[in-house]
């Protein structure tokens, strides 16, 4: 395929999550952009799009920029990824260390981690622990072969993607949506910490305003290396499952006071610690990241932001 003077080649991996088809999306129907889909099978709502077969386990088979045609004028490519983070970084370090030309035109690297490296990094179970070192050693590790290449990186860590883009759902809200879709009532604290739910289109307008800087002829300065994105409103976590009621309909919640609340999940502590430490959280403020609006430019827009998953 030959390019015109003011394409930018995006190389998407992760093209199969909620995130990464709303990126599909937006984007399509935008002529100054070239969009590559790099994965282990291709996006079944987006069929048009040029494939290209990838495993992020296998450096070995990446094909690299050859067998494209180009031209003169092609001003960029930039890798965009909502793939595991500690799965693209391991490939592109194997990339840099064994076959730096497969690399050739790459300008950038936006990857997509995880606010859970800010948000239990004090957690006292083993799996999220484990989780935070692996989030922590990933992002390092892109950050390093980036600077080996030469290219500029960011990495977004988004806090509770929720919502639905074609057939793919996110994991989190559509989960409570659910559980209060079977249940007749739902306890919850009466004082809940803060959240900032992100829509999965959010990300990735988000991603795709980080690969159109990263793509831009003159990078600015102030490009973050890391930067940490919630939605445009900030509630709290019992009102933010109400919003999701009213909205998917489903159980009445019930407020039980916090210290009668948490004794009644106490039994989890042994059950299950990794399920008692969410439940603590409930209370816990994780909020207070860079809106999606701040970045965009556009007007807020309020939880929740459709589509939802069911």
């Amino acid at each position: 395929m030959t390019t015109t003077a003011a394409t930018t080649r995006i190389v998407l991996f992760g093209a199969t999550t909620p995130s990464g088809d709303a990126l599909l999306q937006q984007a399509l129907n935008d002529p100054s952009l070239e969009l590559r889909v790099a994965g282990r099978r291709p996006p079944i709502n987006r069929p048009g799009v040029r494939f290209v077969p990838c495993d992020l386990r296998q450096p070995q088979h990446w094909p690299g920029p050859e067998g494209d045609e180009r031209t003169e004028g092609e001003t960029a490519q930039v890798w965009l990824s909502f793939a595991p983070i500690w799965e693209l970084a391991p490939f592109l370090a194997a990339l840099a260390a064994e076959r730096p030309a497969a690399l050739t035109g790459v300008r950038g690297v936006v990857a997509c981690s995880s606010s859970s490296v800010i948000t239990k990094r004090f957690a006292t179970n083993g799996f999220d622990r484990a989780l935070v070192r692996r989030l922590q050693e990933a992002e390092e590790l892109l950050e390093r072969s980036s600077r080996a290449l030469g290219l500029t990186s960011v990495v977004l860590a988004p806090t509770l993607i929720y919502g639905a883009s074609g057939s793919y759902v996110d994991r989190n809200l559509s989960r409570l949506s659910g559980l209060l879709r079977r249940l007749p009532l739902l306890p919850v604290p009466g004082v809940t910490g803060l959240r900032q739910p992100l829509h999965c289109s959010q990300l990735a307008a988000v991603a795709l305003y980080l690969a159109r800087r990263l793509a831009a002829p003159s990078l600015q300065p102030s490009l973050p290396q890391r930067l940490a994105v919630g939605g445009d409103e900030t509630l709290s976590y019992r009102a933010m499952l109400e919003q999701l009621r009213k909205t998917n309909g489903g159980a009445a919640l019930l407020p039980l006071p916090p210290r009668l609340f948490y004794a009644l999940a106490a039994p989890l502590l042994l059950l299950n610690p990794k399920q008692f430490e969410a439940v603590l959280r409930m209370g816990a403020d994780l909020a207070g990241f860079t809106s999606a609006h701040q970045l965009l430019g556009g007007a807020p827009q309020p939880f929740p932001v459709l589509p939802l998953g069911r």
